[in-house]
């Protein structure tokens, strides 16, 4: 018999194979749902069963003990964080140390992207007090919501002021750097105003990869509790079909590279800088990541208490030890 599953993701190119049909299997039958934004409901009460779904939020559930979904290490989402802190084009910032005493806008503090971007600031000695941070929207495209949860310290992580973007501030000069996982529209403009921090963010990038050995995770696959107990070959069975996916998009997009004029450079660039398995999937491949992003997450004070890498994976750790 087939089983089931209701999947949520966004629109990962990687995944189209997977959503045209071409990675199948006989024990699992997908239905997948393409989403725009998170978190998504997963489980009881949900239309789906399976989904994409926030590390960081994934980990405060487990430390507050809310268990209804698994954690699948298969990271759908993985990226460097250098990039991703921008500010003015005629900003005389230029270095990650330049950012102590600086006013930093954030689009939410316990996401996992903005954690790993912290992490990178107290790796150069820059702590949460070394600086001033402000919550808020990106644009006025972006809604007005509480992006702090308990996490606020006045005078030191507040809510933007008045609730303005937290571009237009930057465009101001109140701002001197934002923290954001997608760039805002108008951001690939030759006319932009902005710029990234660094001004060799790919430098950055590979000697991080070098220091650490590994490339950020950001989004986990997470699994319906109860079908991941009824059914313990699901989770596996899934993560291998996004992994079957994954591979087969990699082959045919370095075939037909033309996409864009650079991208034959950009995946060469990936492929000799990087290890082959930068990208792969399971707690062995991953355990070093998991555990510092482990030791990140308390150590900001997100998680009320530590956790192990067994804590967080336990069920899929047994599947993958019997495989």
């Amino acid at each position: 018999m087939t089983l089931k599953i209701r999947l949520a993701v966004r629109d990962w190119d990687y995944m189209t194979p997977l959503l045209l049909g071409d990675i199948t299997s006989k024990r699992l039958q997908l239905e997948v749902e393409r989403i725009a934004t998170m978190p998504v409901g997963i489980g009881k009460g949900s239309s789906h069963d399976a989904g994409e779904a926030s590390f960081s939020r994934h980990l405060t559930d487990v430390a507050e003990g809310h268990n209804s979904t698994v954690a699948i290490p298969n990271f759908l989402m993985r990226g460097f964080r250098h990039g991703c802190i921008i500010t003015r084009k005629n900003s005389p910032l230029t270095k990650v140390t330049e950012l102590a005493g600086k006013r930093i806008g954030v689009t939410g503090w316990r996401d996992s992207g903005n954690t790993w971007t912290r992490a990178i600031l107290r790796n150069e000695g820059i702590m949460t007090d070394d600086a001033y941070w402000y919550a808020g929207r990106l644009t006025e495209a972006h809604p007005i919501q509480d992006r702090l949860g308990e996490f606020g310290q006045p005078g030191r992580i507040e809510p933007m002021p008045n609730e303005t973007p937290m571009m237009r501030s930057l465009a101001e000069g109140w701002l001197d750097a934002v923290f954001t996982p997608f760039m805002p529209e108008g951001f690939f403009s030759q006319n932009s105003q902005f710029r990234q921090l660094l001004p060799n963010c790919r430098e950055a990038q590979t000697s991080y990869f070098h220091d650490v050995g590994y490339v950020p995770g950001i989004h986990l696959l997470a699994l319906d509790r109860e079908i991941a107990e009824v059914h313990p070959w699901a989770a596996q069975e899934l993560s291998d079909m996004i992994d079957e996916s994954r591979r087969m998009w990699i082959s045919k997009r370095r075939r037909y590279a033309d996409t864009t004029p650079f991208m034959l450079e950009e995946m060469l660039y990936t492929a000799t800088a990087l290890s082959p398995d930068w990208d792969a999937s399971g707690i062995a491949a991953n355990r070093i990541m998991i555990s510092d992003f482990l030791d990140q997450m308390h150590e900001q004070g997100i998680l009320n208490r530590p956790l192990q890498t067994e804590e967080v994976f336990g069920l899929q750790e047994t599947v993958e030890q019997s495989a």
